[in-house]
């Protein structure tokens, strides 16, 4: 074992030889002592289909308006209409779609205790396909969080009806998609005040129609995206509110995304990539280039990522890109880009040089290397130690079985530890000589959830306890989910935003807030619930803000175009802002 692995390792023994206390983990997993009890269930049944390893996800949203994070996890089926009894793992729960309330207590003393209570009996969530992922957003601007849930067969648009009700919006709506559906996000592309949702669609595949991939030694083992062809991806523009008070979407793909080539799609990500206040949408492929949808301004989008150096890799190659997101990592005011992908081909960093064109920064940044022995899936961009500088998350999990393990009788050989890295930005020798910032490998330290070996898919990032720094559910395939609570982020100041709109309803995705601080740069972040793989996240903006002393001002750059400043708001809380409600500034872009 060698890099800061084994270094890691090494500082552990010595602690023990000098009988020095050992530190306490960075996180630990509260999943089974706060009552989250979810166990996917895959469905496989010895073909080895290929649909069956790519689950699952969910979603962090407050679906009854409290104020704290809820958990939705989506749960898989037996495919191809195969009988239950011939499950290879059998389930150990119900095979429905899963609905936690998170019932956060703080005591007197500060202490927080949290729980969990499955409410999904209640809520009249009918399941229906092979679930998949699922993106959190409200759609009809009513104040209520609601859920678009992708699915192998059938998606569904589930409105939230309050009182802890949802009812299926999907053909209503318009936004029918039967395709394997694997991305999707919700954003105000056009400015309008609306929610348009994007879905990215995945591989023509069909449990109906097995096929044989067989690996070096001539044994079956799991197909790649390239045995099928690829699917294309839909856009749905948000029509607003209709005359009998209906909310339905139009399909605008052909004519938003002109020559949109089909392209494997397992991520999205929407974020303003080009500095000019207009939300953009990069697209994350399997095997195939990505896509960088960049925003016309006049409801179109055109496909720039060749051009701006994020289509492929630094040799030219495209890349198993599953996980993504967008954030400022090195604090210069734009938002770079990474994701995860095969072993063999490294995770990737791609650098904003604040126009909108990017460079391949994985080796000298130090995130590719550690990545060449995993197969990355959810990930993000977040401040896990709170000291001003995003740090990266990567789980893991093969696609390929191991040859050892399935000789010796596992029967799902894909298991791997997941990895967390440091952003060194803020230290003295935090970046190479031409300026890029350097990460580190902390897994090891970060604690024992982090190196359980297993099938790691969907990764949701927020602040579940609300205690002012980043947790993390991490959803396995065929196996528990695991609630990563961080013991370490709020011990530094930190400020928390939540972004509504002017009527005070609907969380304003894609708004910027520039965070102006004595004794440290300014930093940027984004409200969003996309990224990562097949989840939502937290809407709300958590900035930690190292060892600055004082927040001089807070600017928010809204999606309709307003920026508005506010001065005093409250260090080591949440705040809502309005729009509207600011004083308003002229921002340069």
């Amino acid at each position: 074992m060698t890099g800061p692995r084994a270094l890691a390792t090494a500082l552990g023994a010595a602690v023990l030889l000098t009988g020095a206390a050992p530190e306490p983990d960075w996180f630990v997993d509260a999943a089974a002592a706060s009552g989250l009890d979810f166990v996917h269930f895959n469905g496989m049944s010895g073909e080895l289909s290929f649909a069956e390893m790519m689950g699952g996800g969910g979603a962090l949203f407050d679906f009854d308006g409290d104020g704290d994070l809820d958990v939705f996890l989506v749960q898989g089926s037996m495919l191809g209409g195969k009988p239950l009894a011939q499950a290879t793992l059998p389930p150990q729960g119900p095979l429905r779609h899963r609905l936690y309330r998170n019932d956060l207590t703080v005591g007197p003393d500060g202490r927080r205790t949290l729980r969990f209570t499955d409410v999904s009996d209640a809520t009249g969530i009918a399941t229906a396909g092979y679930g998949n992922g699922a993106a959190a957003g409200d759609f009809d601007n009513d104040g209520r969080v609601d859920l678009y849930v992708l699915a192998v067969g059938g998606n569904q648009l589930l409105r939230n009806l309050g009182g802890g009700r949802f009812a299926d919006a999907t053909r209503e709506a318009g936004v029918e998609e039967r395709r394997w559906s694997a991305a999707a996000s919700f954003f105000d592309y056009d400015r309008d005040g609306w929610l348009d949702l994007f879905v990215g669609n995945y591989v023509d595949w069909s449990a109906a129609q097995p096929r044989f991939c067989p690996d070096l030694a001539g044994a079956n083992d799991y197909c790649g995206p390239l045995a099928f062809a690829p699917q294309s991806d839909r856009l749905f523009h948000n029509r607003g509110r209709g005359p009998a008070g209906e909310v339905t979407f139009e399909d605008v793909t052909a004519r938003a995304r002109p020559a949109a080539a089909p392209g494997n799609t397992l991520g999205s990500v929407t974020a303003d990539l080009d500095g000019d206040g207009w939300l953009d949408l990069y697209v994350a492929n399997d095997a195939e280039p990505n896509q960088l949808w960049l925003n016309r301004r006049d409801g179109g989008f055109r496909d720039e990522a060749l051009l701006a150096g994020c289509a492929v890799n630094e040799r030219g190659l495209p890349e198993a890109s599953m996980g993504v997101d967008a954030g400022d990592i090195d604090n210069d005011g734009d938002e770079d880009l990474f994701m995860t992908h095969l072993n063999q081909e490294t995770n990737t960093l791609y650098l904003n040089d604040g126009k909108g064109f990017f460079a391949d920064r994985s080796r000298d940044s130090g995130l590719g290397p550690p990545s060449w022995l995993f197969t990355g899936f959810g990930t993000a961009f977040f401040d896990y130690d709170n000291d001003g500088w995003l740090d990266v998350a990567a789980v893991n999990g093969a696609v390929k079985l191991a040859d050892a393990p399935r000789r010796a009788g596992d029967p799902y050989p894909l298991h791997q530890t997941n990895q967390l890295f440091r952003n060194l930005g803020g230290e003295p020798a935090g970046r190479t000589a031409s300026g890029v910032v350097r990460f580190a490998e902390v897994t090891e330290r970060a604690g024992a959830a982090w190196r359980l070996s297993e099938v790691s898919r969907g990764a949701a990032f927020g602040d579940v306890d609300d205690d002012g720094d980043t947790d993390v559910l991490v959803i396995n395939n065929a196996g528990p989910a695991r609630l990563l609570l961080n013991q370490v982020g709020s011990a530094r100041p930190w400020l928390g935003l939540r972004l509504l709109g002017a009527d005070g309803r609907r969380d304003q995705l894609g708004a910027r807030v520039e965070v102006r601080r004595r004794g440290g740069p300014t930093l940027w972040r984004r409200a969003r619930t996309d990224g990562s793989y097949l989840v939502s996240n937290d809407p709300r903006v958590l900035v930690g803000l190292g060892e600055a002393s004082e927040v001089t001002a807070v600017r928010v750059h809204w999606p309709s175009g307003r920026s508005e400043e506010w001065a005093g708001l409250p260090l080591r809380a949440y705040t809502t802002l309005r729009e509207g409600t600011g004083n308003a500034v002229t921002a340069a872009r």
